[in-house]
Protein backbone atom coordinates (compact mmCIF):
# COMPACT_ATOMS: atom_id res chain seq x y z
CA UNK A 1 0.00 0.00 0.00
CA UNK A 2 1.35 3.24 -1.10
CA UNK A 3 0.41 6.99 -0.18
CA UNK A 4 1.73 9.78 -2.96
CA UNK A 5 2.34 12.40 -2.07
CA UNK A 6 2.77 16.04 -4.79
CA UNK A 7 2.84 19.40 -4.45
CA UNK A 8 1.57 20.28 -8.33
CA UNK A 9 1.07 17.21 -10.58
CA UNK A 10 -1.95 16.28 -9.61
CA UNK A 11 -2.98 14.25 -12.54
CA UNK A 12 0.31 12.19 -12.95
CA UNK A 13 -0.27 11.21 -8.80
CA UNK A 14 -3.72 9.89 -9.40
CA UNK A 15 -2.58 7.73 -12.99
CA UNK A 16 0.44 6.05 -10.65
CA UNK A 17 -2.42 5.49 -7.50
CA UNK A 18 -4.95 3.64 -10.38
CA UNK A 19 -1.96 2.03 -11.54
CA UNK A 20 -1.39 0.54 -7.82
CA UNK A 21 -5.00 -0.26 -7.28
CA UNK A 22 -4.67 -2.29 -10.62
CA UNK A 23 -2.10 -4.17 -9.20
CA UNK A 24 -4.27 -4.77 -5.96
CA UNK A 25 -3.08 -2.57 -3.55
CA UNK A 26 -4.19 0.52 -1.75
CA UNK A 27 -3.11 3.74 -2.62
CA UNK A 28 -3.64 7.53 -1.46
CA UNK A 29 -3.00 10.73 -3.15
CA UNK A 30 -2.16 13.47 -1.09
CA UNK A 31 -1.45 17.41 -2.21
CA UNK A 32 0.88 18.80 0.14
CA UNK A 33 3.53 21.80 -0.23
CA UNK A 34 6.61 20.22 1.79
CA UNK A 35 7.62 23.39 2.21
CA UNK A 36 5.27 24.30 4.52
CA UNK A 37 6.02 22.05 7.76
CA UNK A 38 2.07 21.98 8.51
CA UNK A 39 1.68 20.87 5.02
CA UNK A 40 4.11 18.15 5.72
CA UNK A 41 2.35 17.14 8.91
CA UNK A 42 -0.88 16.95 7.29
CA UNK A 43 0.75 14.10 4.80
CA UNK A 44 1.66 12.03 7.28
CA UNK A 45 -1.51 12.52 9.37
CA UNK A 46 -3.85 11.61 5.92
CA UNK A 47 -1.42 8.55 5.47
CA UNK A 48 -1.62 7.45 9.06
CA UNK A 49 -5.21 7.60 8.98
CA UNK A 50 -6.14 6.36 5.33
CA UNK A 51 -3.48 3.24 5.04
CA UNK A 52 -2.38 2.85 8.70
CA UNK A 53 1.25 2.83 10.14
CA UNK A 54 3.93 3.94 7.95
CA UNK A 55 7.13 1.36 7.37
CA UNK A 56 8.99 3.23 4.72
CA UNK A 57 9.59 6.30 4.26
CA UNK A 58 10.93 7.36 0.78
CA UNK A 59 11.80 10.97 0.72
CA UNK A 60 11.72 12.34 -2.70
CA UNK A 61 10.52 16.11 -2.72
CA UNK A 62 13.14 18.36 -4.40
CA UNK A 63 13.11 22.02 -6.10
CA UNK A 64 15.88 24.24 -7.38
CA UNK A 65 16.06 27.04 -9.88
CA UNK A 66 19.43 26.82 -11.72
CA UNK A 67 21.11 30.19 -10.32
CA UNK A 68 24.78 31.52 -9.51
CA UNK A 69 25.50 32.41 -6.59
CA UNK A 70 25.52 36.03 -7.27
CA UNK A 71 22.05 35.72 -8.49
CA UNK A 72 20.54 33.97 -5.28
CA UNK A 73 18.42 35.67 -3.12
CA UNK A 74 18.00 34.78 0.46
CA UNK A 75 14.41 33.52 -0.03
CA UNK A 76 15.40 31.09 -2.81
CA UNK A 77 17.97 29.92 -0.69
CA UNK A 78 15.23 28.96 2.07
CA UNK A 79 12.91 27.86 0.09
CA UNK A 80 15.14 25.61 -1.49
CA UNK A 81 16.13 24.36 1.78
CA UNK A 82 12.71 23.83 3.32
CA UNK A 83 11.56 21.68 0.93
CA UNK A 84 14.64 19.98 0.06
CA UNK A 85 16.01 19.13 3.09
CA UNK A 86 13.73 20.26 6.33
CA UNK A 87 10.81 18.44 4.95
CA UNK A 88 12.92 15.23 5.13
CA UNK A 89 13.71 16.40 8.98
CA UNK A 90 10.12 16.48 9.59
CA UNK A 91 8.89 13.84 7.92
CA UNK A 92 11.42 11.39 9.39
CA UNK A 93 11.16 12.96 12.94
CA UNK A 94 7.26 12.48 12.64
CA UNK A 95 7.81 8.40 11.23
CA UNK A 96 10.56 6.99 12.89
CA UNK A 97 9.38 6.80 16.41
CA UNK A 98 6.63 4.43 14.75
CA UNK A 99 9.54 2.68 13.14
CA UNK A 100 11.43 2.33 16.17
CA UNK A 101 8.48 1.23 18.36
CA UNK A 102 7.90 -1.58 15.79
CA UNK A 103 11.40 -3.05 15.05
CA UNK A 104 11.62 -2.18 11.16
CA UNK A 105 11.26 0.50 8.94
CA UNK A 106 13.06 1.68 6.00
CA UNK A 107 14.21 5.77 5.38
CA UNK A 108 15.38 6.33 1.86
CA UNK A 109 16.50 10.17 0.95
CA UNK A 110 16.40 11.34 -2.62
CA UNK A 111 20.09 13.27 -2.90
CA UNK A 112 21.71 14.03 -5.86
CA UNK A 113 24.79 13.96 -7.02
CA UNK A 114 25.42 17.44 -6.46
CA UNK A 115 26.25 16.73 -2.97
CA UNK A 116 29.70 15.19 -3.99
CA UNK A 117 30.06 17.35 -6.79
CA UNK A 118 28.61 20.68 -6.66
CA UNK A 119 26.39 19.94 -9.99
CA UNK A 120 25.35 22.84 -12.10
CA UNK A 121 22.09 24.07 -10.40
CA UNK A 122 23.24 26.05 -8.11
CA UNK A 123 24.90 26.30 -4.49
CA UNK A 124 21.50 26.34 -2.95
CA UNK A 125 20.62 23.01 -4.35
CA UNK A 126 24.14 21.37 -3.89
CA UNK A 127 23.94 22.45 0.28
CA UNK A 128 20.45 21.26 0.64
CA UNK A 129 21.30 17.44 -1.10
CA UNK A 130 24.96 17.47 0.62
CA UNK A 131 22.35 18.33 3.76
CA UNK A 132 20.42 14.75 3.44
CA UNK A 133 23.86 12.78 3.76
CA UNK A 134 24.57 14.32 7.45
CA UNK A 135 20.61 13.42 8.16
CA UNK A 136 21.77 10.11 6.61
CA UNK A 137 24.87 9.59 8.85
CA UNK A 138 22.79 11.01 11.69
CA UNK A 139 19.55 8.69 11.64
CA UNK A 140 21.10 6.15 10.64
CA UNK A 141 22.84 5.49 14.16
CA UNK A 142 20.53 5.72 16.21
CA UNK A 143 18.11 3.81 14.46
CA UNK A 144 19.78 0.87 13.42
CA UNK A 145 19.83 -1.24 16.63
CA UNK A 146 15.63 -0.79 16.59
CA UNK A 147 15.28 -2.55 13.01
CA UNK A 148 15.47 0.87 11.04
CA UNK A 149 17.71 1.36 8.28
CA UNK A 150 18.79 4.65 6.70
CA UNK A 151 20.25 5.28 3.41
CA UNK A 152 20.26 7.53 0.73
CA UNK A 153 20.15 7.42 -3.45
CA UNK A 154 22.25 10.36 -5.50
CA UNK A 155 20.61 10.04 -8.87
CA UNK A 156 22.54 12.11 -11.85
CA UNK A 157 21.51 12.71 -15.49
CA UNK A 158 17.85 10.98 -15.18
CA UNK A 159 15.57 11.28 -18.35
CA UNK A 160 12.11 11.93 -18.74
CA UNK A 161 12.35 14.25 -14.64
CA UNK A 162 12.50 17.80 -16.21
CA UNK A 163 16.09 18.16 -14.39
CA UNK A 164 18.57 17.27 -17.33
CA UNK A 165 20.31 20.92 -18.02
CA UNK A 166 19.82 22.10 -21.84
CA UNK A 167 16.61 19.86 -21.89
CA UNK A 168 16.57 17.21 -24.58
CA UNK A 169 18.25 18.89 -27.29
CA UNK A 170 21.58 18.60 -25.41
CA UNK A 171 21.30 14.85 -25.21
CA UNK A 172 23.68 13.27 -27.14
CA UNK A 173 26.48 15.81 -25.55
CA UNK A 174 25.57 14.56 -22.12
CA UNK A 175 25.41 10.97 -23.52
CA UNK A 176 29.27 11.40 -24.22
CA UNK A 177 30.01 11.87 -20.93
CA UNK A 178 28.50 8.70 -18.85
CA UNK A 179 30.68 5.51 -18.99
CA UNK A 180 27.24 3.30 -19.77
CA UNK A 181 26.52 5.21 -22.72
CA UNK A 182 22.82 6.76 -22.00
CA UNK A 183 20.91 8.97 -19.85
CA UNK A 184 19.48 7.03 -16.88
CA UNK A 185 15.85 6.05 -16.64
CA UNK A 186 13.74 6.46 -13.78
CA UNK A 187 13.50 2.76 -13.24
CA UNK A 188 17.02 2.77 -12.90
CA UNK A 189 16.78 4.93 -9.59
CA UNK A 190 13.66 2.73 -8.34
CA UNK A 191 15.67 -0.64 -8.51
CA UNK A 192 18.45 1.12 -6.48
CA UNK A 193 15.40 2.01 -3.64
CA UNK A 194 13.75 -1.11 -4.00
CA UNK A 195 17.19 -2.99 -3.42
CA UNK A 196 17.68 -0.46 0.06
CA UNK A 197 14.03 -1.33 1.11
CA UNK A 198 14.93 -5.39 0.79
CA UNK A 199 18.48 -5.48 2.21
CA UNK A 200 18.37 -5.26 6.16
CA UNK A 201 22.14 -4.84 6.51
CA UNK A 202 22.62 -2.02 4.20
CA UNK A 203 22.38 1.34 5.83
CA UNK A 204 24.14 4.73 6.17
CA UNK A 205 25.43 4.61 3.11
CA UNK A 206 24.78 6.51 -0.59
CA UNK A 207 24.43 5.09 -3.75
CA UNK A 208 24.85 7.10 -7.07
CA UNK A 209 22.61 6.03 -9.64
CA UNK A 210 25.01 7.95 -12.76
CA UNK A 211 26.14 5.26 -14.74
CA UNK A 212 29.52 6.05 -13.64
CA UNK A 213 30.53 9.22 -14.26
CA UNK A 214 31.55 9.72 -10.33
CA UNK A 215 33.13 6.96 -8.68
CA UNK A 216 32.39 6.98 -4.71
Amino acid sequence: DIAIGYARKEQAAHALAEHIRKMGRRALTVQADLGESAQVHALVDATETGLGPIDILISNAGMGNRKRLEELTLEEWDQTMRVNLRAAFVLAQRITPGMRQRGWGRVIFISSVAAFTGGIVGPHYAASKAGLLGLTHSLSASLAPHGVTVNAVAPALIADTGMLPGGPEAAGELVARIPVGRLGKPEDVVEAIMMLVVNSYMTNQTLLVDGGMYPH
